[in-house]
């Protein structure tokens, strides 16, 4: 039986959650999927880096605390090293999962970059380096025979893209639009009960919803970065975030609230994105208020959801998490096993 040696670049709550799968579920994954999992590197801010080829003690790590370091550990060093990590472990497939940047998708772009070169493959749940610069980075895939996964990038471990592009293939798709922001829909949600604007956010904080600073969720460049990658993945466009027209959720009132409440319609932020006759494609993101028989309208919380316009099934609508440790990891998960997959086919070919 076959396995797949993982490095894991960045050890936060996602990439945390997945060893935590490989430890506690390794062995019925293993019979499962057929093929085992095992983790020889993981790099980390605080802790340092970690490479070791026969696989990292999980047990060992997760008991790590304090002022602990990978240094105290063979092949452990103090500095994350994560260039040096990526291009010598003797991994195969590498879990990007630092914070994303999206101004220019750095340090994550350059992580995703260096290990396709050295031939491996890559997922990640990373908006930055999808949304950037996905195309130059496929390409590099392909001239490296690696693969690059990133389902996980827009909806968390709903599985919109392959949705789109295995479920619904055969169909013509000429509009998505969706709720793209859990944190967004959530505070939108709690301004209906009445809390202003700056209670639903620190609401939304103290659930874990929002960040300290939850600029990029209010704000709407969030969902820009995964409206852009909607557009240019299913709709096959070439466009980038500057592209998408965007308008946040701050100048939504109470008086605005109760007004589309008197109307029976619901405030959402929408990701939208469509392409007309011509090919020419329009994306933005902006408040708006649904009727209640709009397919998005009655989505509440922290719930994430999709609607494709398709020209022989209507709309099409996924919903599902668009957040949470476990679940995004899954999504990395799932596109290891889409990487497993992809590999076997590419073996199969006798290429």
């Amino acid at each position: 039986m076959t396995h797949h040696d993982l490095a894991l670049i960045g050890f936060g709550g996602v990439n945390r959650a997945l060893a935590e799968i490989i430890r506690d579920r390794g062995a019925d994954l293993e019979d499962e999927l057929g093929f085992g999992l095992r983790v020889v590197a993981i790099t980390d801010l605080r802790l340092g880096s970690l490479m070791q080829a026969d696989g990292i003690d999980l047990d060992a790590v997760f008991a790590m605390t304090g002022d602990d370091s990978f240094a105290s550990m063979p092949g452990g060093h103090a500095e994350p090293r994560n260039d040096y990590v990526i291009r010598n472990s003797t991994a195969d497939i590498v879990v990007e999962a630092t914070f994303t940047n999206p101004v220019d998708g750095e340090p994550a772009v350059s992580h995703v970059r260096a290990a396709l070169e050295s031939g491996k493959s890559v997922t990640t749940t990373n908006k930055g380096p999808v949304a950037i610069a996905g195309a130059e980075l496929n390409r590099v895939a392909a001239d490296n025979h690696a693969f690059f996964e990133y389902e996980g990038s827009v909806m968390s471990g709903t599985p919109v893209l392959r949705f789109a592009s295995s479920t619904l293939k055969g169909l013509q798709i000429t509009r998505i639009e969706g709720i793209l922001n859990g944190t967004s829909n959530f505070v939108l949600g709690e301004m209906e009960s009445g809390k202003s604007l700056e209670a639903a956010v620190a609401e939304a904080q103290a659930l874990g919803y929002a960040e300290a600073d939850p600029t990029a969720d209010i704000e709407g460049s969030d969902v820009q970065l995964k409206v852009a990658i909607l557009a240019n993945e299913v709709l096959g466009a070439d466009i980038t975030t500057a592209d998408v027209a965007r308008t946040g959720i701050t100048g939504i009132t109470a008086g605005d609230i109760i007004a589309a409440g008197a109307a029976g319609e619901r405030w959402k932020l929408i990701g939208s994105v469509e392409t007309d006759a011509a090919g020419a494609v329009t994306a933005s993101v902006a408040p708006r208020s649904l009727p209640a028989d709009h397919p998005l309208a009655g989505i509440s919380g922290a719930t994430n959801a999709v609607s494709f316009t398709t020209d022989l099934l209507g709309t099409v609508t996924v919903s599902g998490p668009g957040a949470g440790r476990m679940e995004t990891a899954y999504a990395l998960l799932s596109d290891i096993i889409a990487i497993d997959e992809r590999q076997r086919s590419f073996a199969g070919a006798g290429r």
